[in-house]
């Protein structure tokens, strides 16, 4: 059977909060069998630990963030869960001296890096899946996002953007889940936002700590970064990265083959509530290895 992992040693880096602009360092531990995803605010004293949950979602506005009983916060989460889960790590401490994970170049690469340079460890406990049962579909003005049941974890995603820039892409991209697809397709794939709309947000104390090193910023026109896209169709690779991250809150990898169009944060909040709010759409399994 498939066994659950964790990390072999802790490591660390720095960077800054994409919507907070503050440096935060970030810790990555190891954790014993069906410990499951623990953030730890180290910045706060005592220090507050936070068990990722779908309960624990407060906010998918801008980002997905976790927040407790008491209003304490995680921001940001969405692009290292991606890492988490692109790499079957089930068992993990996640210590902060701030708010918000670091937003490092946008993508889930740098932490993949950091998890693959600690190394991964395997555990005696047997992981468990996600499966689902039966379909779920939410839908909300024109965006909807669904999912069937399946043997594999796939994906089917359309974005709909109306600028020049990304329509000038494609806009359709099936993925079908592996590590090592997920490794060189979906990882690197960056978070992207519209010049226009960065000093609307900063008036709101957000994207304080966007640059284009850590997003791909559109003009009007083309793409301000020097060095352009990573993939021809990265935006809609993206969107598949936040999904895989959003996806993993509840800490298991999900058997089932989804469909969106235009996702985002809210829809996969939506999607994920509802088949976890309902006992006859999901269930838990072992598999055997190569399954």
């Amino acid at each position: 059977m498939i066994k659950q992992n964790t990390l072999k040693k802790s490591i660390q880096c720095t960077g800054i909060g994409l919507h907070s602009g503050k440096m935060i360092t970030l810790t990555l531990l190891p954790a014993p069998e069906n410990t499951g995803i623990i953030y730890r605010r180290i910045d706060l004293v005592p220090p507050v630990e936070l068990v990722s949950h779908i309960d624990m979602i407060k906010n998918t506005k801008f980002c997905t963030s976790l927040e407790d009983k008491n209003g304490i916060k995680i921001s940001t989460i969405e692009h290292l869960s991606a890492a988490l889960s692109g790499l079957w790590i089930d068992n993990i401490v996640i210590e902060l001296t701030g708010s918000e994970i670091p937003i490092m170049d946008g993508s889930a690469w740098p932490f993949v890096n950091l998890i693959l340079r600690a190394g991964v460890k395997k555990l005696a406990y047997e992981k468990k899946f996600i499966y689902i049962k039966k379909l779920v579909r939410v839908e909300k003005e024109d965006k909807w996002i669904e999912v069937v049941p399946h043997n594999q974890f796939t994906l089917d995603v359309t974005i709909d953007f109306n600028h020049p820039v990304i329509s000038a892409t494609l806009q359709n991209y099936f993925f079908t889940f592996s590590i090592k697809s997920f490794i060189e397709k979906i990882s690197r794939a960056r978070t992207f936002g519209f010049l226009k709309d960065i000093d609307i947000l900063r008036s709101q104390k957000l994207a304080l700590g966007c640059s284009y090193n850590c997003a791909i910023v559109i003009g009007e026109k083309n793409i301000l970064n020097h060095h352009g896209l990573r993939f021809d169709n990265e935006f809609v690779r993206h969107k598949i990265l936040d999904i895989i991250g959003d996806f993993f809150i509840p800490g298991y990898n999900i058997l089932g083959a989804f469909r969106a169009f235009k996702p985002g944060h809210t829809m996969n909040y939506l999607l994920l509530k509802k088949i976890l709010k309902n006992k006859n759409t999901w269930g838990l399994k072992k598999l055997k290895k190569n399954s």
